[in-house]
């Protein structure tokens, strides 16, 4: 039973945060096209960050900067990113694909060991070479749909973003036109005493 309750809150918890992040990113300055360009970038870069050992994080805000996204919403795409564990479930298919885009036999290296591991803690240094290797299939096939996430997700945030922004101009004008069609306050008459 209770685990059944946490799992309900962990779940309400995951759809409050994305809720909030999608919020602030409805929110975020710049107008559709550089919004949705930086909720792209952010997510699709987001996809290689395990592959790159974060170090993508170095070229994050001139990549965004370069593209003319908005940083609030790279944000806001990479903290999505983060919270729908996409680069976690989809790395077996993107070390598969990765391999069909760099085939092992090309460079001579077999699929990687997990004793290559334990022969670079040994000091065989060049185990490090079929790591690479292995990371390089990983980060090729992430790459890969980092780009195709990010293109669907420029669509998909601008097609909410001008949806929202839509029907928060239709709101005003319904608030004015309510404004204009009720009288106004009635006039407050001063009664003027006479001084003796």
């Amino acid at each position: 039973m209770n685990s059944q309750k946490s799992k309900s809150n962990r779940f309400a918890r995951l759809t409050r945060a994305l809720k909030l992040n999608f919020l602030k990113l409805l929110r975020a300055p710049g107008g559709a096209h550089k919004v949705s360009t930086g909720f792209a970038i952010g997510f699709g870069l987001e996809l290689i960050v395990i592959s790159t050992a974060s170090l993508i994080y170095l070229v994050f805000y001139p990549i965004v900067r370069l593209s003319g996204g908005s940083l609030p919403a790279a944000i806001v795409g990479n903290v999505i990113g983060k919270l729908t564990f996409l680069p976690i479930l989809l790395m077996p298919l993107a070390k598969q694909i990765g391999s069909w885009i760099l085939p092992a036999h090309s460079m001579g290296q077999g699929p990687v060991h997990e004793s290559a591991f334990m022969e670079l803690f040994r000091g065989n240094w060049s185990a490090l070479s079929e790591l690479l290797l292995g990371g390089l299939d990983i980060l090729a096939g992430m790459s890969v749909f980092g780009v195709i996430l990010g293109f669907i997700s420029y669509f998909v945030v601008k097609f909410f973003y001008v949806r929202a922004l839509r029907r928060r101009h239709e709101r005003r004008m319904e608030k004015r036109r309510l404004a204009a069609m009720s009288p106004g306050p009635a006039p407050v008459l001063i009664r003027k005493t006479s001084q003796s």
